[in-house]
């Protein structure tokens, strides 16, 4: 059998000759692994979420029609402007100064009951009032200010609910048993609002609050729209560290439920599902900025996230309001509430402030507007890269879109990395 050699004008240096079997199996080989880097290749241009690690972009929010602004190149900038300073909070479980206190006075004069768990009344000082006088525009087409100044009186109901009877703890501290009451409380004033004629009626409950069965006072007019919040810290304008938060109602549908509303419909009006249904899935299955998740919730920095360590709890499925959940679901609500709070203190070992608001169903609306709502929760921090350091709506922000530094899966993994007990109970 005669050995097949290089033809002389192919012969190379240090080179053994190979029979021709070898050399297919070669040529094989080196097309298969071509073959390989091509398709990885192609998997890496169809993930461009890699590049945009190191590039300005822009990312649009389908949540409310917008876009933002992404540059994580600025996160190697100097910073010598304002420092925020550290958190060293040394409260009393008891203050007899502050009018939140149970058994204290308020502004007002009325005295609190010696409540032992959560605790809502009206607001002394309400941004809207029940009863005033009427207002109505006049349109005229003719008229300038008939279309350039135009008015509508607003009426509504505002509440303040205290989270715990201590004044030195926050969402942060609390047990999961210990925020089920705040979450009971949020329902049954949202139930007591509710329209008869909305779909959500026929699954409410009775509207029964602690301490000692108080009830929630129907209102005296159908208003639309509920807004449920909390102001956490100074940075954010909170005028009293006793943990509480607020619920506005009114009778129009504010601009940021609105926006979401629009969109919310619109997408199940073209997809038949709903847009955060779609997009809790869409997050769940990347994982890239998935913080914590559990059987009904998940808590992601959304893609769009315009502060630096935002995050938006979303309920995996359809759940339109408050009064959809069981008592399991509002015990999961109750544990995000906590890990999403908790992390925050851990990030920066300080007593984080942010803002925070649940966009559900409106109190009245159509079918389409009901159906079309997906429960999610919003938590707006403004820290950025330390307990001293924070973020500020400014300049370009202000004129053109808003605008973040660190990417929103950086943001998600270093929450993620904060799990864990709360640091201030380890020191």
């Amino acid at each position: 059998m005669t050995r097949w050699k290089f033809p002389p004008n192919l012969k190379l240096p240090g080179v053994q000759p190979f029979p021709p079997a070898e050399i297919c199996i070669y040529c094989i080989l080196l097309l298969f692994r071509f073959l390989l880097l091509l398709r990885i290749r192609k998997k890496e241009s169809k993930m461009p979420e890699k590049i945009l690690d190191d590039i300005s972009h822009r990312r649009y929010n389908p949540l409310r029609g917008t876009w933002l602004l992404v540059s994580p190149h600025r996160t190697k900038r100097p910073w010598q402007g304002q420092q925020e300073s550290p958190s060293k909070s040394t409260l009393p479980e008891y203050d007899p100064a502050c009018y939140l206190c149970p058994g204290n006075k308020r502004a007002s004069g009325d005295t609190n009951p010696k409540y032992e768990s959560t605790f809502v009344f009206v607001n002394d000082y309400s941004a809207v009032k029940e009863v005033q006088k009427e207002y109505k525009q006049e349109d005229d087409a003719n008229d300038l200010s008939s279309l350039l100044l135009k008015a509508e009186s607003v009426t509504g109901k505002c509440y303040v609910l205290t989270f715990a009877p201590s004044h030195n703890l926050t969402l942060a501290d609390l047990s999961i048993p210990e925020i089920l009451p705040v979450i009971q409380a949020w329902t049954a004033i949202y139930t007591a609002h509710l329209s008869p004629h909305s779909p959500l009626s026929a699954i409410t409950h009775p509207t029964t609050l602690p301490p000692s069965g108080i009830t929630i006072t129907p209102p005296t007019a159908q208003y639309r729209w509920m807004q449920i919040f909390e102001n956490k810290g100074a940075a954010m304008g909170c005028s009293n560290p006793h943990p509480h938060g607020q619920i506005w109602t009114t009778t129009g549908l504010p601009d940021e439920a609105a926006q979401e509303l629009e969109q919310m419909k619109k997408y199940r009006l073209e997809h038949g599902s709903s847009l955060l249904g779609d997009y809790a899935k869409l997050e769940m299955e990347k994982r890239e900025r998935v913080v914590f998740e559990n059987a009904a919730f998940v808590v992601v920095v959304p893609w769009w996230a315009t502060w630096p360590f935002e995050v938006m709890l979303i309920s995996k499925g359809h759940k339109r309001a408050l009064v959809d959940f069981g008592d399991e679901e509002k015990r999961d609500l109750a544990e995000v509430i906590g890990e999403v709070t908790r992390r925050y203190d851990n990030l920066f070992e300080t007593s984080f402030p942010y803002s925070s608001g649940i966009h559900q169903a409106p109190l009245e609306g159509t079918d389409e507007e009901i159906e079309a709502s997906h429960f999610h929760m919003h938590f707006y921090p403004p820290l950025l890269r330390s307990a001293t350091v924070r973020k500020f709506l400014v300049g370009y922000e202000l004129m053109a879109e808003p605008q973040r530094d660190i990417t929103p899966e950086q943001a998600a993994g270093r929450l993620r990395d904060c799990g864990g007990p709360l640091y201030r109970k380890l020191l």
